[in-house]
């Protein structure tokens, strides 16, 4: 019986110099493993698209292609799956990686040897480190009323009362199934997205694994977090997300999408209407305790705006 193949995708979108970087680890921890990887390049249109077809001829079962246009996260890495191995053939798991992010050796045959040993499982997702090698979130419960309530309040007695809802429980310590897996170093099985579909390409960017693990467990299909595959993830470079003055509308667009589509308007109405309670009352505490601002400037007030926005949107047609 011949070992499964792995086809790698790493999009990039204008940080040529990181994907680079994850390329390189990538090209080493795919060292023995059937397969191939493709960087897609995100309409970058900044030079990164020849750079990286320069830098990948000297690496073997390496591609490089264009996306013509920038679709957002799921729809670049829906064309990398797409295009398949380098030599065209469809592979037995996907792995996508971020451009950010550098597996460590072993860290791909792991999630690999997962997959291949528990038919049941259709996604396995690395332990996520940051550059000084903390663990980080990767592995969460799906979002809800209560973990929207829970997630903005940030109080304990709120957070001990919803413990059942919490978005981001604590870091797990062994391999276990989860709701969903940060796509920053997720492996696929490529049946199950024959059978599911690949990225909703609706989501520009964020809430576009959470959809798909959604879908996938509506199908019977297990998200299960591994951490013997390590991987060090440097977060939200092409985003900017730890930098941002403003929640851009993408964001907001995304986490809404995500409520109406696999719950319905009344609930996403809900959702959000917790989330408000919830930041009303951290924003109480904080007067109290004297504690800094966690959210960017005038979210909350943004997240009002939003939902108001879409729902006489949603009214008038």
């Amino acid at each position: 019986m011949t070992d499964p193949t792995v086809l790698v995708v790493i999009l990039n979108y204008r940080t040529a110099g990181m994907t680079l970087r994850a390329a390189g680890a990538a090209v080493r921890a795919m060292e023995g493993i059937p397969g191939g990887i493709v960087l897609v390049d995100n309409d970058s249109r900044d030079g990164s698209f020849e750079r990286l077809r320069d830098a990948a001829r000297g690496w073997e079962r390496v591609r490089v292609i264009a996306s013509g246009r920038n679709g957002g996260y799921g729809a670049g890495n829906n064309i990398g799956i797409r295009a398949g191995l380098p030599d065209g053939a469809r592979p037995d798991y996907v792995h996508v990686l971020n451009s950010d992010a550098f597996p460590e050796a072993g860290a791909i045959a792991i999630l690999r040897d997962h997959l291949s040993a528990h038919p049941e499982a259709g996604f396995a997702g690395s332990r996520i480190l940051d550059a000084e090698g903390a663990p980080r979130h990767s592995a969460f419960r799906f979002p809800s009323i209560g973990g929207e309530m829970e997630a903005a309040a940030r109080t304990g007695p709120v957070s001990r009362l919803l413990a059942r809802h919490v978005i981001a429980p604590p870091i797990p310590e062994e391999t276990v199934a989860v709701d969903w897996l940060m796509g920053a170093s997720v492996m696929m099985r490529r049946a199950m997205l024959d059978e599911i579909g690949l990225f909703d390409e609706g989501f520009f960017l964020y809430y576009e694994e959470t959809d798909l693990c959604l879908r996938a467990a509506r199908a019977g299909w297990k998200a299960v977090y591994v951490p013997g595959s390590r991987v060090i993830h440097l977060g939200s470079v092409s985003t900017g997300m730890g930098a941002w003055r403003r929640t851009p509308r993408y964001w907001f667009d995304s986490r809404l999408r995500y409520f109406v589509k696999n719950h319905g308007p009344a609930y996403a109405a809900a959702a959000t209407g917790a989330h408000l309670a919830g930041g009303l009352l951290w924003r109480a505490r904080r007067l109290v305790t004297g504690q800094p601002p966690c959210d960017p400037p005038r979210f909350l007030s943004d997240l009002a705006a939003h939902a108001l926005s879409r729902a006489v949107g949603l009214g008038s047609r």
